[in-house]
C-alpha cells in the first residue's frame, strides 16, 4: 500500500472512530469530507443511500490497520539486511 493511502486511510478510520462532526460530513457530503483528506472522489459513484460503520466498527478496522503497518515496518530491518527466515531459525 502507498505510505499516501495508508496515511489517508488510517486518518479516515480514526475520524470515522472519534469526529462526530467528520461523521456527519461523510454522511451528508462524503465528496467534500474525503476531499478534506485529499482523498478525491467521483460524485457520480456515490450511492444516494449511505450507511456509515458504527464507531467502534470504525475503530476495530483502525486498530486492525495500524496493526498491519506496524507489523509490516517490523520486517524492514530484515528485508533490508538480508536476513531471512530461515537463517533466523539455525
Amino acid at each position: 500500500m502507498l505510505k499516501q493511502n495508508f496515511d489517508q486511510l488510517n486518518t479516515m478510520l480514526a475520524k470515522l472512530a472519534t469526529d462526530d462532526g467528520f461523521r456527519d460530513r461523510m454522511q451528508n457530503d462524503p465528496v467534500r469530507a474525503l476531499d478534506t483528506l485529499g482523498i478525491k472522489l467521483d460524485p457520480a459513484k456515490v450511492p444516494a443511500a449511505r450507511l456509515l460503520p458504527s464507531k467502534d466498527a470504525a475503530a476495530a478496522d483502525h486498530a486492525a490497520l495500524a496493526s498491519k503497518q506496524i507489523g509490516e515496518n517490523g520486517m524492514v530491518l530484515f528485508m533490508l539486511s538480508g536476513v531471512s527466515v530461515s537463517r533466523l531459525a539455525s
